[in-house]
């Protein structure tokens, strides 16, 4: 059982310190370069191998992908089941309701007036709403502390923090959201997931003995 969010932060010390250097680094960037500038320099590093790499790592930012990964560990464990579904939606919704609030163009609309300069990946489906912030982005970071957060093996953080990363640059390379949408959908994914990780995960019920289980003990047990 957790004690706060300082337990929760020295759980998650491998993710969470790149992290934080990054984040700066990050801020850093946008506060040098501009919108466009940014944009422009990413859409440039384009080859054939990204074309089809980041077309797929992508889809570990997606939602279905998620409850499946969810659904997966639920099956050994209800509490850790339970922990990576609920950040995802909690972090799903902060970052849904941005969306709405700030309805901001997407790359393939706030370019519109001359595409002819940007580099889009083929059979990747343009969006053109609702940019801000990058909901795979958040999604990936979210579950990326989570699975840092339960394993035994602290130092995975950097794996999944890479990963996650990955996912970020990938919503960038495929022309599907702006800097600033990836880097605001990864705080909101770390520090949310973060925040709720250290209250819900201090409650004594997902601590019994039944919560230490998962479905397949379930369905052995019936057997």
């Amino acid at each position: 059982m957790n004690n706060g969010i300082i337990d929760v932060l020295k759980k998650i010390r491998f993710l969470l310190y790149p992290y934080l250097f990054i984040l700066v680094a990050c801020l850093l960037i946008k506060a040098l370069y501009t919108k466009d500038v940014i944009y422009y320099t990413v859409n440039g590093w384009h080859f054939a191998f990204g074309d089809v790499f980041f077309k797929y790592i992508t889809n570990l930012g997606d939602g279905l992908v998620v409850v499946l990964i969810s659904l997966a560990v639920l099956a050994y464990n209800y509490r850790k089941g339970f922990l990576l579904a609920t950040s995802y939606v909690l972090t799903s919704i902060v970052a849904q309701a941005l969306k709405h609030i700030f309805l901001s163009p997407r790359p393939i609309l706030y370019f519109a007036a001359d595409t002819s300069r940007m580099y889009l990946v083929k059979g990747v489906e343009m969006y053109h709403n609702t940019s801000f912030p990058s909901g795979h982005s958040t999604s990936a970071f979210s579950a990326a502390v989570v699975l840092t957060y339960l394993t035994p093996k602290k130092y995975y953080g950097l794996l999944y923090l890479l990963l996650a990363i990955l996912v970020g640059y990938s919503r960038m390379y495929l022309s599907e959201h702006f800097f600033e949408d990836v880097v605001g959908g990864s705080v909101i994914g770390v520090f949310v997931t973060a925040l709720w990780l250290s209250y819900i995960d201090k409650k004594a019920f997902i601590h019994s003995e039944k919560w230490d289980k998962g479905l397949l003990s379930l369905m052995r047990s019936k057997k």
